[in-house]
């Protein structure tokens, strides 16, 4: 197995860590699962710990990078290569990963806030639409 590196902030990282410690177990009123991504520069393999509502059979993201005025790297990556692997509890899958059309990203955007209210702030906090991502399995 490729080595994987587990995102470098400190919150986030705790995330990842109590997540694999947990197995998966969400937290109270959140779902979270973990995204490994390819580096679009490295090459090498990027995991983090995210948010997500669903879809139907889709999962459901927000590149929010908690309201700063740039994308996050996750996000990037996926641009560079949208094959990602995504472990949600103890399931892991490779899954597609696409930014939402325009006409369907209201609908979706709206759901993702109803599973993480702080989205919205952190969309009054930047000048940039944050993007709305859909994993579908593969």
């Amino acid at each position: 197995m490729p080595e994987v590196h587990d995102n470098p902030n400190p919150w986030v990282a705790e995330h990842i860590r109590r997540f694999e410690e947990t197995g998966g177990r969400p937290r109270p009123g959140v779902n979270d699962l973990l995204l490994t991504t390819r580096g679009r520069k490295t090459g090498e393999l990027r995991r983090t710990a995210l948010v997500y509502g669903r879809d139907g059979d889709r999962y459901v993201l927000a590149a929010s990078n908690r309201g700063a005025n740039h994308h996050p790297a996750w996000y990037l990556n996926l641009l560079a290569d949208p094959y990602v692997t995504v472990q949600v509890g103890t399931e892991t899958f490779t899954a597609r990963a696409r930014p939402a059309a325009e006409a369907e990203r209201p609908h979706l955007w709206r759901l993702i806030v109803s599973a993480m209210p702080q989205y919205a702030a952190y969309q009054e906090r930047t000048t940039r639409e944050i993007p709305v991502v859909l994993l579908e399995r593969v």
